[in-house]
């Protein structure tokens, strides 16, 4: 079982910036992309950006270049490195790894931390 704790949300006004951290830990071996979705009150979850091992990254068209997702493999760590933050980036944000394993994909989500964007 992969365990995913996230840390690092909280209350930021328009245009600040925050950083989310999410480390991995338990039977951790063959994660291979690991990420951020974010759901909003009243939406759907939704991508924000995954990253694998060698570092290639994915983002949604509406955090492009304003987010920043990154990996530290050796402590099985993604960081979201959030600057010029708008109200619509406001919601609860959620930590998300995949494994490759012999009896199919296992996903493993974190608990969730609240970013607010609000003045």
């Amino acid at each position: 079982q992969v365990h995913l704790v996230e840390s690092g949300g909280g209350l930021v006004q328009p245009g600040g910036s925050l950083r989310l951290s999410c480390a991995a830990s338990g039977t951790t071996r063959y994660i291979y992309v690991m990420g951020w979705y974010r759901q909003a009150p009243g939406k759907q979850r939704e991508l924000v950006a995954t990253i694998i091992q060698s570092g290639s990254a994915n983002y949604a068209e509406g955090v492009k270049g304003r987010f920043t997702i990154s990996r530290d493999n050796a402590k099985e760590t993604v960081y979201l490195q959030m600057s010029r933050l708008k109200p619509e980036d406001t919601g609860v944000y959620y930590c998300y790894a995949a494994q490759s394993m012999l009896d199919g994909e296992h996903e493993h989500w974190g608990q969730g931390t609240q970013v607010t964007v609000s003045s």
